[in-house]
């Protein structure tokens, strides 16, 4: 009987980088090989929420690693198979002593499956070491203390992660990617953000050296905010830097001082980041159902054809339209517009916001469960314990794309409309349209409805669901779990 290779496993998730890896570091400190693994996992792909654009940022994220380390023989293998079944096939193959990976507040279905993975790793005798994540902590009941323990996690020193040779390992494994899989890993649009440390890092440097001086001018602006930004959303998402590693870096940054508005607001929206992912690490049912159980019962129209309308960007509201074009074409939109789109499918269309939060989560390459339900509902107005925003996108458009440039890049029909008609094109005249080369209702959608009616039915419906007797129970129950105790109290 041949001796099975002892070994450890990394298993990476949404933590693909090299340094403040606390996974890798800890393996690296045993005496032992170990075997860094990544997995593309169908029943997590298939699910309502992935996109190809996602799988295709990991892939180039793992490229990347493995070029980086191929020279100490610790590249990360790439598997293409349920985690399960590659587990299953890797304790036949090796005596695994320990698995290192950090915690993921995913989705449901990644929840069931590290159940089963660590029913399995017991069942067999294998340590699994789960490392916290950006100042996310398990087990949490409510949200006391949180504020202080997350500033401790962050400021603690970055992990140095070095990385000595090893004897290879060899590993022929039965999951390959599929050829047609494969395929369509190479062919990411070059209108999505570049994947990868690297990448990462230029954009975060880029921004503290220059780019960042006008963030919290721009910030609420859909085109000038896409230089002025940060922009590092997806490598946090899919873990190419840490929080930790964005913080420290623009914190100890030479321009901090002459920046410091402007720094100090996107530390801020660090810990917003992590302050929303924890809200769903304690209650993963935000994916699926309203966090109020009291909105359950509202009714909403929930017409089709506005709901397609609003996923190709067919609404006959400029701003709306030329946002959801946007976002399919190039993944990001700043937050202000995302929470207009949203807003605008809630309230003036009146439709529920599953209708729509697995097509955003899709379109979004920095796409975080963790972030995007519970925003998602904060939006829609199902928490019961934020104000309601109804955003009007006519005084959206005027106040933040005056001249409709944004507009009018993503809405090429509405491109010789003068910025007098840009924002309400509806307005325009017979003469007008003939002048502009386009007739509203034939070459661009007119109004799907009336802004004035609609708002005030969606502020009616909205209001009055919130005093019911269960909506108000659930409210004390979330402000108990999922807020800080000196938060005011919301009428």
């Amino acid at each position: 009987m041949v001796k099975k290779k002892r070994i450890n496993i990394v298993w990476l998730k949404r933590d693909l980088r090299l340094q403040d890896h606390a996974a890798l570091h800890a393996a690296e400190q045993q005496d032992i090989p170990y075997l860094i693994v990544f997995f593309f996992e169908p029943a997590l792909y298939q699910h309502a929420d992935t996109s190809i654009r996602h799988l295709q940022f990991q892939y180039d994220s793992v490229l990347e690693m493995q070029e980086r380390l191929a020279a100490f023989n610790k590249s990360p293998f790439m598997f293409h198979g349920e985690a399960m079944a590659i587990f299953n096939w890797l304790n036949e193959e090796f005596h695994i002593n320990d698995v290192y990976s950090y915690q993921e507040s995913g989705v449901q279905v990644t929840w069931e499956r590290d159940k089963a993975v660590a029913s399995l790793f017991q069942k067999n005798e294998i340590g699994w070491i789960e490392f916290q994540r950006d100042g996310i902590k398990r087990g949490r009941s409510n949200r006391v203390g949180w504020d202080q323990d997350w500033f401790n996690t962050i400021k603690q020193p970055l992990i140095l992660n070095n990385y000595r040779p090893q004897e290879s390992i060899s590993c022929n494994h039965p999951f390959p990617l599929p050829e047609d899989f494969r395929a369509k890993m190479e062919s990411y649009s070059a209108a999505m953000q570049p994947a990868g440390q690297k990448q990462a890092w230029k954009y975060i440097k880029s921004f503290a050296e220059d780019r960042g001086k006008n963030y919290a001018r721009f910030i609420s602006k859909p085109a000038e905010s896409r230089k002025s930004c940060g922009r590092i959303s997806p490598y946090l998402a899919w873990g190419n830097i840490s929080i930790k590693q964005a913080y420290h870096f623009i914190r100890s940054h030479p321009n901090y001082e002459i920046n410091k508005r402007a720094f100090n607001g996107i530390l801020t929206r660090l810990k917003w980041h992590c302050h929303f992912i924890q809200k769903f690490e304690m209650e993963v049912a935000y994916e699926t159902r309203c966090v109020n159980r009291g909105y359950e019962s509202m009714e909403r129209a929930n017409n089709l054809e506005f709901i397609e309308a609003w996923k190709t960007g067919k609404t006959g509201y400029p701003l709306v339209d030329a946002c959801m074009r946007c976002v399919i074409e190039t993944g990001w939109l700043n937050f202000r517009m995302r929470a207009m789109v949203v807003s605008f499918l809630c309230h003036h269309l009146d439709c529920d916001w599953r209708t729509g939060v697995y097509h955003l989560a899709k379109q979004f390459l920095d796409y975080e469960p963790g972030i995007h339900y519970p925003q998602f509902q904060m939006q829609a107005g199902t928490t019961g314990i934020n104000t309601v925003r109804i955003y009007n996108p006519v005084k959206q458009s005027q106040d933040h794309d005056p001249q409709g440039e944004f507009i009018k890049k993503w809405v090429p029909e509405l491109r010789e409309v003068p910025a007098t008609f840009i924002h309400e094109p509806w307005q325009m005249t017979q003469i007008d349209e003939a002048f502009c080369g386009v007739k509203i209702g034939i070459d661009y959608p007119a109004p799907l409805v009336d802004l004035k009616e609609s708002g005030k039915e969606a502020r009616a419906k909205i209001w009055g669901q919130r005093r019911l007797k269960k909506v108000k129970t659930e409210k004390q129950r979330i402000l108990e779990k999922h807020t800080r105790p000196s938060r005011p109290k919301s009428s």
